[in-house]
């Protein structure tokens, strides 16, 4: 059984649609999940942190 050129081009952009769709619902509920908070908090402060003074 042979795939025509519309059967692959159809499948592609299907399993593509789903593939990124799953990437973004993974980024996403990563970057909420109540355990990065710590982490992403630290990262949003460490550039105040680490500045000593005003730049003059």
């Amino acid at each position: 059984m042979g795939f025509d050129h519309d059967t692959t081009v159809w499948f592609s952009k299907t399993f593509g649609l789903f593939y990124l769709m799953a990437l973004l619902l993974g980024v996403v509920v990563y970057a909420y999940w109540p355990s990065n908070k710590k982490r992403f908090d630290q990262a949003a402060q460490s550039i105040l942190r680490e500045e000593e003074r005003p730049w003059r």
